[in-house]
Parts: C-alpha cells; structure tokens; sequence
C-alpha cells in the first residue's frame, strides 16, 4: 500500500472531494485524521472507511480558528506521532454568475480572504510538526485555471483569485520547507462535476460545460482526484514538490 503508517489530516473531508480522498487515503494505508465543520457529513465519511476494514478518526475543527488548527494538528501529533500528510480542501465561500464590475467588495474578497487565511494556518500547522522529522507532503486543490484566459461565459467573482492566491503560497512555502524535506503539490481539476451539489441551479449545464473543455472528451471524477492526491503523497511522487499535478482530462494545457 501507498501510504502504509502515513498519518493524514484532511480538512473538509465531509465533503465529497474531502471525502474521495480520504476514503483513497485510508485504502492505501494511511492512518486518516478528518476534520471539518459538520459532524454528520464527517461521520458519513468515517462509516465509510470503516466498513471497508480501515480506521478513521473524526474531529470538529474550523480550518479558519487559529487556536483550532493548532490544537487540533498538536493532538494528531501527540496521539499518531506526527503529521506525514496535510490536505486542506474545504469549500470557499463564493458568489458566481455575476460580472465583478457589478459585484459587491465583500463578496469578491470572501473566497480570497477564506482561501488565503486557512491554507496559511493548516499549512503552518502541518509544518511545525514536519520540520522536526525533515519529511512530510501538504496538498492543496485548486490550481490556476485555464492559461489560455478565464471563462467568457460564466462568471468566477473572486474564486480564480482565491486559487492564485493559494498557488502563491504553495510557490513560497515550497522553497521555504524544502530544505526541510517537505514538500508541497497542488492538485488541479478544472472541475468535477461528479462533486457539484445535486440541488445546484444549471448543474447540468455546468457540467456538460466541464466536460466540453477536456480533450478526454470526459471530466476528472471523485476516484480521479483521490488517486492522484494518494499518488501526490506517496514515495513514488518523492520527487514532485512546487508543482502542480494536473487532473483535468486535458481541461488545462500547459
């Protein structure tokens, strides 16, 4: 197995790219530590892995608390003996179909102000515990879109900023842990429809407008995304820090 005595904290694991790749994880061996918002939605996720003969530990943790992340990442610590896999893909706030020359401040700045402070704490969290065993892999989700421009016909508002911002921060933190033996990957999808809410207004739509924009034909799918990220924190990826593995089915061309 991949990820054999790998401790792993996932924040948002209750939702269903959290929950992909925590189920990917803990299939592979590791020891998964799941936080987020919702009890339910996280032992929803943890039940899942159980029966499926692994372990997995709950806990409520809001990746915006300061104090929060901290405790909680010290108790990992403490209980597993060290922090080998941080993953934060909680959902950001965000406001779209609506032209930014339109938009209020505060809803453009939502998604960045979330995006930045949270992968700034669970990043800085993972980190002090990694530094001191010169080893570790934090990912984050997100990546910098489509190079060849934004999309015309739907509107982003601030989310396309959040993930910059969050690419920003993977640059640096990377050259900064490096030295350290940690490093840091981004996973990029360019959209899962699979992980879209069921109740979301033009779900279809979005979609078919996903998938249109691969050269697959087909989008990247939850089990997608949880193969690459159990991947991205293995061994055989011991090499691949400051970068971005593309999960898009060719939605994003480099």
């Amino acid at each position: 197995m991949l990820l054999e005595n790998k401790n792993a904290v996932i924040y948002g694991a209750g939702g269903s790219i959290g929950g992909a790749v925590s189920r990917a994880f803990a299939r592979e061996g590791a020891r998964v530590f799941l936080a987020g918002r919702t009890r339910a939605s996280l032992e929803e996720v943890a039940g899942a892995i159980r029966s499926a003969g692994a372990t997995a530990h709950i806990a409520e943790v809001d990746a915006l608390d300061e104090q929060a992340v901290d405790h909680h990442a010290d108790a990992v610590a403490a209980d597993a003996g060290g922090i080998d896999i941080s993953f934060n893909v909680i959902t950001h706030p965000h406001t779209h179909g609506t032209p930014l020359a339109e938009m209020a401040v505060d809803d453009f700045m939502a998604p960045v102000q979330t995006a930045a402070r949270t992968t700034f704490l669970t990043a800085r969290a993972a980190a002090r515990h990694m530094i001191p065993q010169r080893s570790g892999v934090i990912l984050a989700f997100g990546g910098p879109g489509d190079r060849s421009g934004p999309m015309r016909d739907y509107y982003l508002g601030g989310t396309q900023v959040a993930f910059d911002a969050i690419e920003t921060m993977r640059r640096q933190l990377s050259a900064e842990l490096g030295p350290h033996g940690i490093r840091f990957v981004t996973l990029s999808t360019g959209g899962v429809p699979e992980s879209l809410p069921k109740d979301m207004e033009g779900r279809q739509a979005i979609a078919e407008m996903i998938e249109a924009q691969t050269l697959l034909g087909r989008a990247a799918t939850l089990e997608d995304v949880g193969n690459a990220a159990v991947f991205a924190a293995s061994d055989w990826a011991r090499s691949v820090t400051a970068a971005i593995v593309n999960v898009s089915a060719g939605a994003l061309v480099d």
